[in-house]
This record gives structure tokens, sequence and C-alpha cells, in this order.
């Protein structure tokens, strides 16, 4: 059985690219089911699958970030893994697909976890809005909000893997991805005429071919700051390649529960991998490392290295959300 992933709104579960994918499972928020209903189905998720990754975007409300550790807190189970994630809703969506992807894959359940840190990296999302009054994603300056009052204007937004603000017009794009890609589109209404995001961006992205979906997920708006919203999301589709990327980074057994890993953080118990090079302790410890550039489809794309540094003391330290 493959290894289960889990979302927090069934916008977020995306149609495969191509070829059978397994299906992800939707956890509802605690004011649409109770507290045993939700324990209930996270028990039949481990007992079907043995591990359950679940992906949320960083901006899930409070109460409902509770109510997945108190699930697995009352399993007291070691084979959940909580995963936040630093990007906008349809792009969460994306990187669960990619996850759903290699979910039946021979990765073992650390190492699918732990992957979704670095997978992120190689994730291009934005949007383009009518308004940048609200949107508090980027630096908007003052002439930026000026033109938001007049009618017409449109930008375009890239918060991932950089941070970009741009009046879109013809030929007007953002840097993009140096390697294979495919553009999955939401928008909040059908479009009328010409639009940037398949005009422009795309044939400007040289993706691979553009997948749209309906509808926009109903957490775009409040992420946006505008209910008037495009949002797009450039990975890499085939799984082959995903898979590469991952197996090319090299593995570490977490001190704390035993799993294997990529990156410098378990998955699931979030324990950070200690390291013996004192002078690695200077070093941020964000994610695996900066993407990697693949330039043609199907080229073979090389892994990043992990930093991985923390400081001397870690190993005995039980982290935090471990549920222990």
């Amino acid at each position: 059985m493959p290894i289960a992933i889990a979302v927090t709104s069934s916008d977020l579960v995306l149609p495969p690219p191509g070829g059978p994918v397994p299906a992800a499972a939707v956890l509802r928020p605690p004011e649409e089911q109770p507290l045993d209903t939700a324990v209930t189905q996270a028990a039949l998720l481990l007992d079907q699958c043995g591990h359950l990754v679940v992906l949320y975007p960083d901006s899930l409300p409070a109460a409902y970030v509770r109510r997945l550790h108190t699930v697995r807190s009352v399993l007291e189970s070691d084979r959940v893994a909580l995963l936040p994630v630093a990007l906008p809703p349809l792009a969460v969506g994306v990187l669960a697909r990619q996850l759903r992807q290699l979910s039946v894959s021979d990765l073992s359940p650390g190492v699918l976890a732990s992957a979704a840190r670095l997978l992120t990296h190689y994730i291009y999302a934005g949007a383009q809005l009518s308004s940048v009054a609200r949107c508090d994603r980027v630096d908007v300056g003052f002439g930026a909000h000026v033109g938001s009052l007049v009618p017409g204007t449109r930008f375009g937004v890239l918060v991932n893997p950089t941070r970009t603000l741009l009046r879109t017009g013809p030929g007007e794009t953002p840097d993009g991805p140096g390697f294979a890609t495919r553009l999955t589109v939401a928008r909040a209404r059908p479009r009328t005429g010409e639009d940037w995001v398949t005009d422009t961006l795309a044939p400007g992205w040289r993706v691979e071919g553009v997948q749209e979906v309906l509808p926009l997920p109903a957490d775009s708006r409040r992420w946006w700051g505008t209910h008037r919203a495009v949002e797009f999301a450039a990975a890499i589709p085939d799984p082959s390649v995903l898979y590469q990327l991952v197996t090319s980074v090299r593995r570490e057994e977490c001190h704390w529960c035993g799993l294997e890993l990529i990156g410098d953080r378990c998955g699931f118990c979030s324990a950070p991998v200690p390291r013996a090079d004192p002078a690695a302790a200077d070093r941020p410890a964000h994610a695996i490392g900066p993407p990697v550039t693949a330039r043609t489809p199907g080229a073979r794309t090389p892994g990043a290295r992990a930093p991985g540094a923390r400081a001397p003391g870690a190993r005995h330290a039980a982290p935090a959300t471990s549920g222990r």
C-alpha cells in the first residue's frame, strides 16, 4: 500500500497531470468534524497505509492546527507527520500531488516526508492580482498601491522560490524555472479574453503544458488579499525526475525516532540532524539547498546537498512536536 498523503481541504486534491495517482485523504476542520471521527479517520489511514503525511498551509487557522496535533497525540503514534508549508494554497496542492506520485515508489516514509521541504524549492508559485492593496506576501511600494486604484491594472506576484512584484503586460514575466515544468492554474472566474498567465507567463517560462483546475482554492482569497486572483504554480510533473531528485540527496537516520530522512530535520518527529562540525552551527538551518537546473526535459536532475547545521547538544533534546 502507498504511504497515505492527506491535505486539509478538498480543493487541494488536484487531478494528476497524467497517469494514475493515489488519492489524497481530506482532513476536516474542527467545526465540520467531531474529534472522535477525526481520530477514527486517521487511525484507519494508519491501519491501511502504515504512515500518514499531512500537508497544510502555514496560514491554516490555529484551531485547525491544534486539531491536527490533538489527533496525533490521541493516537500516540510516531507514524503521523504534520508538515506546515509556506506556499500559497494551489502550490500546496501541487506539492501534495508530487508526494502522491512518489508515495507508490520505494521511498521510505521518513524520506518521503522530509522530501516535501526539498521539493518546495522547485515550485514557482504566484498569482495575477487585480489589486495589491491588501497583499502582504511581497513588499508593495507606493506606486503599486496607487496603481491598484487604476481600473484595468494587473499585477504579477511571485512568492516562491523568490519574491517579485511587477505590472503585467506583453513580454513581462518574472524569472522562471531553468528546468522542465508544467503549469497548474486556478482562477476565481472563467477566462474571458487575453490572459497574462497562459498567454505570456506560460510561453515565457517554456512550460511543457498548462493544466487549469476549478475552483480556485477557498483559502486563496484570504491568502492573496483579494477574491479576483489567477493563481499559478509551475512544478516538475515527471515522477521519475522527482524520484531521481530525492534519491540523489544524502540520507541520514533520525537520532530520535530512528526513521531514515534527507535534509536537516525529520518530517515525523521534527528532530534536527546533529552535526559534529562546530563551524556548521553558524550556517543557516533552512531547507535542503538551493534549486538546481535541468534544462532539457528528461535530463538528469542532480540533487542538492543538505547544509544541515545544528548546534551541539541537539541529540539529547526531545523535539517539541514529537507527540511523545
